[in-house]
């Protein structure tokens, strides 16, 4: 049963290099096996026997770890395409982040098409998942089995292909450090919308894609001097301003509205600030 499980994780192109290496294998330890077998009973007989199991599965276990060198190997003789690399789905293979697994967004954006390439999800991502979903506390509960749920979606009908990956970098124990590591090791990007795992990866020369970076770039323009309706639900920081929302979830903090809340206004934009944590605009109420 373990090895049955462990053969429905894996993907198309692991379970086809696995076959390949595994015939290889035979094939070698069969070659070598011949002269061992002149040998005297009982090792003559079992040791080509021996000898071709252990050449089939170290063959196996090899080609499927280095499945992508060996592509790339063959595409660069002409045997294949380099369009045809990619587990299947041609583009990169992007590396994914527990925080834009639980998020959501990635599966409307993987579904509208703007994504290409193979989502790598490690399996200690998906450990890390689990555990959230373990947990005694409500609230990291129910991220955990959202993520869960999002990514057993995508892996069934999405868009874009998505992996299970056992790799994983030896000697590191945080998982963001684990994602930088495997990105630095085989060159890839981390799809994140976690602000420090954005930042550390930048350090350290990994490109990330952020998706609310991503977000933030597709909200439609704010130019001073626009009018907006919005509905007043705080006070704000400073005395007399009143802090609304837009339906993208941008901050609209308006002069002179904090007696309006629970209020809906015309307002009038006077300034727009891009921030890491997104975009705030300003305005003011109209005279009379």
């Amino acid at each position: 049963m373990a090895l049955l499980r462990s053969v429905q994780r894996l993907s198309t192109l692991e379970f086809v290099t696995a076959i390949v290496g595994l015939f290889l294998g035979l094939v070698l330890g069969l070659l070598l096996g011949l002269p061992v077998a002149a040998l005297p009973a009982p090792l003559g007989t079992v040791a080509p026997l021996t000898v071709s199991v252990v050449f089939g599965l170290t063959m196996a276990g090899l080609t499927v770890a280095k499945r992508h060198d060996l592509l790339q190997a063959a595409a660069g003789m002409g045997l294949l395409r380099r369009d045809s690399l990619g587990d299947g789905n041609a583009g990169p293979r992007i590396l994914v982040d527990t925080s834009a697994i639980i998020d959501g967004r990635i599966a409307d954006i993987s579904d509208s098409g703007f994504l290409v390439g193979t989502l790598v999800v490690p399996r200690f991502v998906l450990d890390e998942l689990q555990r959230l979903a373990d947990s005694s506390d409500h609230l990291r509960r129910t991220r955990g089995r959202r993520g869960l749920e999002i990514l057993g979606r995508m892996r069934k009908g999405g868009v874009v292909a998505v992996e299970i990956s056992d790799e994983d970098a030896t000697g590191v124990n945080e998982v963001d450090a684990k994602l930088v590591e495997l990105a630095r090791r085989e060159p890839r990007p981390i799809l994140t919308n976690d602000l420090n795992l954005n930042k550390v990866s930048e350090l350290q020369g990994v490109r990330v894609m952020n998706v609310n970076s991503l977000a933030n770039a597709v909200k439609p323009a704010m130019l001073p001097g626009e009018d907006l309706h919005v509905r007043i639900i705080q006070p704000g920081k400073d005395p007399g301003q009143g802090v609304g929302y837009l339906d993208d979830g941008t901050m609209v903090v308006v002069e002179g509205a904090a007696k309006a809340v629970d209020s809906e206004l015309d307002v009038t934009v006077t300034r727009v600030i891009q921030t890491v944590a997104g975009r705030m605009i300003f305005a003011h109420r109209p005279p009379g």
